[in-house]
């Protein structure tokens, strides 16, 4: 009688996806006009590259259900098809991440989801008018590529930051939820905080397979983080989950009212805003076109105006979460493999089908991956975009972009954003020598 070998059948069931997902390499498609087409890749570098901006899109996430009350169901919905329309318009890969302004001052301040909703139906509403009306082409023109990669820095040193924090333990998230890793059975172990056990594991998994096509970064620590966290007690957050069909409600929270409008505009939209421009459109674009040169050329400033403005829309109807397109998320997915729009497709229709499949339960399919996990991965998503700046040569251009990063570690981007326009300006005029 053959032994049964639990183990050797974990194996063959890997074995057995992971040549599936080696041979199922890509699909051709013809352009609507005929004139060209264009390649969706669906290898395991493109599953890898999918997988790797998770680290910054959900604890923000987690934390606007659990704390501020926002529709599990419309948000992953909002995020799932964010991602797939994007890259079916922009046929390269585009990431989808929370509006961190609006986001870290609405769970700090635990705000209601009424507020939320108005903050993102004023974006909504200012994005699609510089979209439509191409003002966004102009202050593209008076933002110089110095101060996009000052937005840059500033952004990947502050990703850099939470993921630290992240896997030590001391991350807002964490904190609020009073453990370092709040949906696993065990908080520490030998006196060290779970996950920092499990950050320098899985970041030293990701640093020796950081190159690897065969067994792709991304990919293997996030199946494995998922499975290390059933294995530590996160597979309780199942219990009650129940699979069905469900569709978001529209409007979940009603209309906002005069007030809520107003307090969102003065808190929580005109700190967001310049933050937006620099980094979700001009610092996107930049980065999209230095990573896939002409094949991104339908990644323009309006474009972006466009797209993010239409996702906060349909958010808003469903009770989402405001949502742009960051360079530090395309900086992930590209760092961990994403060549092609199949990443969008494959992490979008992933969102899609956890949002319809598990609804209001979808937040808790997700805690299975440890937060010391995510940590490691937006570390290393926070190094790839801090590289941007290694085409700065000049004194002038490397003080500018210092000086926003201080700036931004000081207050915030958005003030690095105008001080660093004004700078630049001034040491051009005046010819300053620094």
């Amino acid at each position: 009688m053959t032994g049964f070998s639990l183990k050797d059948d974990i194996v063959s069931i890997f074995g057995v996806v992971w040549s599936a997902l080696n041979r199922y390499d890509s699909l051709v498609l013809t352009d609507p006009k005929g004139a060209k087409k264009m390649r969706m890749s669906f290898d395991r570098m493109e599953w890898a590259g999918s997988v790797g901006d998770l680290g910054t899109l959900l604890p923000l996430a987690f934390a606007m259900i659990m704390i501020n009350g926002l529709s599990a169901t419309g948000l992953f919905l909002t995020i799932g098809l964010m991602y797939v329309l994007g890259g079916m318009y922009y046929r390269v890969p585009v990431a989808v991440q929370p509006m961190k302004v609006v986001a870290a001052y609405a769970i700090g301040q635990s705000l209601s989801p009424d507020v939320i909703t108005a903050s993102g139906l004023i974006v909504a509403v200012f994005l699609l008018f510089l979209g439509a009306t191409h003002l966004v082409d102009f202050v593209a023109r008076i933002v110089p590529k110095t101060v996009i990669r000052g937005v840059q820095m500033a952004t990947g040193i502050l990703l850099l930051s939470k993921g630290a924090k992240m896997v030590v333990g001391t991350s807002d998230f964490q904190v609020m939820h009073g453990g370092t890793e709040p949906f696993l059975n065990s908080q520490s172990f030998m006196g060290m905080p779970m996950s920092l056990i499990l950050g320098i594991l899985f970041f030293l998994v990701t640093l020796f397979l950081l190159n690897s096509r065969r067994f792709p970064a991304g990919l293997v620590v996030v199946v494995s983080g998922v499975l290390v966290g059933s294995l530590l007690g996160a597979w309780q957050e199942l219990a009650g989950v129940q699979i069905g069909f469900h569709l978001p409600r529209f409007l979940p929270f009603g209309f906002p009212s005069g007030g809520d409008f107003s307090f969102a505009l003065l808190v929580l939209v005109l700190p967001q805003i310049p933050m937006t421009m620099g980094n979700a459109v001009i610092g996107n674009r930049d980065l999209s076109f230095e990573y896939f040169g002409r094949e991104s050329r339908r990644v323009t400033d309006r474009a972006l105006c466009m797209s993010m403005g239409l996702a906060n829309l349909f958010s808003v109807m469903v009770g989402g979460m405001p949502v742009c397109h960051g360079a530090g998320g395309l900086a992930a997915h590209y760092r961990f493999g994403a060549r092609t729009s199949g990443s969008n497709m494959i992490i979008g229709g992933g969102f899609i089908l956890l949002a319809l499949l598990y609804g209001p339960g979808a937040a808790n399919v997700l805690h299975l991956l440890p937060m010391g996990v995510l940590g490691a991965l937006l570390f290393f998503s926070g190094a790839q975009l801090t590289l941007a700046i290694m085409d700065m040569s000049s004194r002038s251009d490397l003080f500018v972009v210092v000086l926003m990063l201080a700036i931004t570690l000081i207050s915030n981007l958005a003030w690095a954003f105008g001080v660093g326009i004004c700078l630049y300006h001034i040491i051009r005029v005046g010819k300053i020598k620094v």
